[in-house]
């Protein structure tokens, strides 16, 4: 046993110089080798002291690592008892023994229980268990000593445990496990690791990356290891692709990577911890692609289907499309659906024409076919009855078209476009190559979007058939072409509504009534579409009955009043004008009980006028609608005041008449509210802007002298204007514009003559009459107009009262009046063949263009016209009516 020198070494640090500098000393051939462990050894991990005991059984010397095991400096340890420094003492008699055993020469190893001095604080100390090997040595005097070797027990089981958890994770762990050191070689790997890349975890000792990994990637992983290795920094979930031996599938792998130290803190290497995400990136890209399609169909519910147009619809879907689901992608409508044929005309080969409505390229701006010549935006083509486009229409089902070779596309799908079990076109979606190609989640997406989008064009053709069916409706009951009037020069403009926008209600009639009196109407029906449409022809065919009765301009809008209450019950306006019913019977079935749906309301607004030609007068009756706008010569446009009734169908209020002298080349002007509102321009301004346009001096009245054509071409010219002045082109509204011009019937137009109530003005009714008549040069009409004269006037002396009155009135006819104060109407009837009278009616029945009678307020009017010589009409023959009369 060799000895140790009596006194305590200068320093034990592990880590001092002197150990390297003796592990760089070489020993002599055939001698032993004595070297110092580099940093980083067992003794880093393992708390290992050492003591030396003198011949009096007192520690002699004390070592920095029994310093930092026990915490206790060289100058209190040295000169103690350890047995009573270090021994509990229940213990320390056997300590004793053993100390003087181990004095007289003996050898001890044990496990000996330990309690640390108490501290200064006056704290026990720490107790622990330390492994002791004593060896005795003798001092330089010769005396006996011992020098302790101490071992921390619990460390020495902590790093056995630390061993055992530390080789069950290395070992059993499921995940890859590697250990690089730092030339990033695989230093040990763990059986998850071979399990995958083969072979044993031995034989993957040596390795590094570009063994496994191809050469793109493996320099990006090599990069970051050397920088884990340089900076300390970890790497969490760094993703790594490559392939296994033996497999061509491309794989995912997680890699978490951070520095290895050992126990001194020197960097020994990277551990490297992989998982493979192969399945979890499949379901990423699967929910992202699940995510993306439902973002389409998002979009697409939101952009497609904001028109009422069949082209932009088609649009909508491209702009959705391309270039978030394809790169290239074109829509096909049939033509007779977009002709508006009622069924489209899609024959069961697939091969009817089509017309190709939209294009949209992310790659180019040229129209692009995936088969065949390019078909332009716009061309009328057909596909093949073998093309897969044909096939994708005949069957109603999906195609994938093949590639051409060296063509810029690389996968194409064929989409029939199925609204209500009805296809209406064709949609192709194409992606390029280098583009991931159609899955069958991409297809069952483009038929979801083609049928979205085909729902909206079939809705927008339906509508488009109905609007057009409405505006057919509507027009058919305006008045054709430019209505003329006695005393009136008429213009008049209807604008409809555009395509996005319902026909409304709005109408215009202009209606000649007895004594070369004229109505004007317009009127506007609240509401769209053909119900709208239907609602209008029905009141306007109303106003021109109720117009034909020669009521009162009041009367009229009471009784439309009660038609249009009547016309959301069950048998409508029919039931409401039953036998025995009149407008009576109307307003009971306005008030009775129906249901309160609001879409059978019908209410509209209208303005009935009657202008009298010989007076020069106008009666107004308002019904809710925007006040006439009158402009005489010379003066400013302003809105005549006539009191706004309630609109039609409302019922319960009367309606007030304004009676109105109209000047000699005065401008009447009726409109709806299309013309002067829209979203942009509300009703007040938009009133303001009309008069104002009307009242503009670069469009005068013309003089009342001049030419009925120049006065009609300055009359159309003051419409446009109008139209062109105003913000007429919103399309929210229809248009209804009628405009008349005052041209009273002349004083040498008009006779007037009061007969007294007597036998002998007969007589001169007659003479009257044929002065008259010769005076306008009107010879031809003589012989007819005396019979028809006396006819009248003989009726009023026999059944009317009062003084009796006598007009003609000259203008495109001869009108002739016989006013009196009796308000019994006459009555045609058939005369038997043995009745000496009751045949003066069915006479002026026979011979006159047209008669009737009217009520007067002082009595009533019973007249007669005639065509002037050389109109189309011609006269009956007064012998031949006589005759025929027996």
């Amino acid at each position: 046993m060799s000895e140790i020198p009596a006194k305590a070494t200068e320093s034990e640090d592990p880590s001092d110089g002197a150990r390297t500098r003796a592990a760089e000393a070489a020993a002599a051939p055939g001698e032993a080798m004595w070297q110092s462990s580099p940093p980083g050894s067992i003794y880093d991990y393992i708390k290992v002291a050492s003591f030396a005991i003198g011949s009096d059984g007192l520690v002699e010397q004390w070592s920095l690592r029994a310093e930092q095991l026990f915490g206790i400096p060289a100058e209190r340890a040295v000169g103690t008892d350890p047995i009573e420094a270090f021994i509990d003492p229940d213990l320390r008699e056997r300590g004793q023994r053993k100390m003087a055993e181990i004095l007289d020469g003996r050898e001890w190893t044990g496990v000996v229980p330990f309690r640390m001095p108490d501290r200064p604080d006056g704290q026990r100390g720490e107790e622990g268990l330390a492994e002791v090997y004593v060896m005795p040595t003798r001092t330089a005097e010769g005396e006996k000593a011992a020098v302790c070797i101490v071992v921390d027990v619990r460390t020495l089981r902590s790093i056995e445990t630390d061993l055992a958890a530390s080789q069950a994770i290395f070992g059993q762990s499921p995940f890859g496990f590697l250990l690089i050191d730092p030339d990033l070689r695989v230093r040990r790997a763990n059986m998850r690791f071979a399990s995958i890349f083969g072979g044993t975890p031995d034989d993957h000792r040596g390795k590094g990356v570009h063994d496994y990994l191809p050469r793109g990637e493996a320099e990006r992983v090599s990069a970051t290891l050397r920088r884990v290795l340089e900076t300390g920094d970890s790497i969490t979930d760094m993703h790594v692709t490559g392939y296994v031996p033996g497999s061509d599938e491309r794989r995912h792998w997680s890699v978490n990577l951070y520095r290895v130290h050992s126990g001194s803190g020197r960097p020994i290497g990277i551990a490297w911890l992989g998982t493979d995400i192969t399945a979890r990136r499949a379901a990423a890209r699967e929910a992202a692609a699940a995510r993306r399609n439902l973002a389409l169909l998002n979009d697409a519910g939101a952009r497609i289907g904001n028109s009422l147009d069949l082209e932009t619809t088609a649009r909508e879907l491209l702009d959705v499309v391309v270039p978030g689901f394809c790169d290239l992608a074109t829509v096909d409508l049939y033509q007779g659906l977009l002709a508006g044929d009622e069924n489209p005309p899609g024959r069961a080969d697939g091969s009817a024409e089509l017309r190709r409505v939209a294009f949209a390229s992310a790659v180019s701006d040229a129209p692009f076919s995936a088969s065949g010549e390019p078909v332009r935006v716009g061309a009328v083509h057909h596909y093949p009855f073998n093309s897969p486009c044909a096939d994708a229409l005949r069957t109603a089902r999906p195609q994938r078209i093949p590639a051409e070779e060296g063509g810029l596309v690389q996968s194409t799908l064929a989409v029939p476009m199925v609204a209500h079990d009805t296809v209406v076109g064709l949609a192709q979606f194409s992606r390029t190559k280098g583009s991931e190609p159609f899955g069958d989640r991409d297809r069952d997406l483009a038929v979801e979007l083609a049928a979205r989008a085909a729902v909206c064009i079939d809705n927008a053709r339906l509508y488009r058939r109905e609007h057009e069916r409405a505006l057919i409706l509507q027009r058919s009951l305006l008045p054709p072409g430019d209505p003329e009037a006695s005393g009136l020069d008429i213009a008049c403009r209807y604008l409809p509504g555009n395509a996005a926008t319902e026909v409304g209600g709005d109408w215009f009639d202009v209606i000649e009534l007895p004594g070369h009196r004229t109505a004007l109407v317009v009127g506007d029906v609240m509401g769209r579409g053909l119900r709208a449409a239907v609602a209008m022809g029905e009141l306007r065919t109303a106003v021109r009955t109720l117009a034909l009765l020669d009521l009162e301009p009041a009367e009229v809008l009471s009784a439309l009043d009660e038609i249009a209450r009547g016309l959301g019950t069950p048998g409508g306006p029919t039931q409401a004008f039953g036998s025995g019913g009149g407008v009576q019977q109307a307003t009971r079935t306005a008030r009775q009980p129906r249901d309160a749906d609001l879409s059978e309301v019908y209410l509209a607004t209208c303005v009935y006028a009657v202008y009298d030609s010989v007076t020069r007068r106008c009666t107004f009756a308002n019904a809710g609608h925007l006040p006439p706008v009158l402009v005489e010569p010379g003066e400013a446009a302003l809105m005549l005041d006539v009191p706004p009734g309630m609109p039609l169908g409302v019922g319960g209020e009367p309606f007030e008449e304004v009676e109105v002298e109209l000047p000699e080349g005065a401008l009447l002007a009726l409109y709806t509210d299309g013309l002067v509102e829209s979203r942009d321009h509300p009703l007040d301004e938009g009133l303001q802007a009309f008069v104002g346009a009307l009242t503009d001096p670069a469009h005068p009245s013309t003089p009342a002298s001049a030419s009925h054509t120049a006065t009609h071409r300055d009359l159309e010219d003051v419409c446009d204007h109008v139209l062109n002045t105003l913000d007429t082109h919103h399309g929210e509204d229809d248009i209804a514009l009628l405009m008349a011009r005052v041209q009273g019937l002349p004083a040498e137009s008009v006779g007037d003559w009061t007969l007294p109530r007597e036998p002998r003005s007969v007589g001169r009714a007659r003479e009257y009459a044929r002065a008259q008549l010769l005076g306008w040069d009107l010879e031809p009409l003589v012989d007819t107009t005396e019979l028809l004269v006396s006819e009248l006037v003989t009726n009023a002396l026999r059944y009317g009262e009062g003084e009796i009155r006598l007009r003609l009135l000259l203008d495109r006819t001869l009108v002739c009046e016989v006013w009196d104060s009796g308000l019994v109407q006459p009555r045609r009837r058939r005369a038997r063949d043995t009745d000496e009278g009751g045949r003066g009616l069915q006479l002026v029945g026979l011979l006159s263009a047209a008669w009737g009678s009217r009520r007067t307020p002082r009595g009533k009017t019973v007249w007669f016209e005639l065509p002037l010589p050389g109109a189309e009409t011609t006269l009956t023959d007064p012998a031949e009516a006589l005759l025929s009369l027996f």
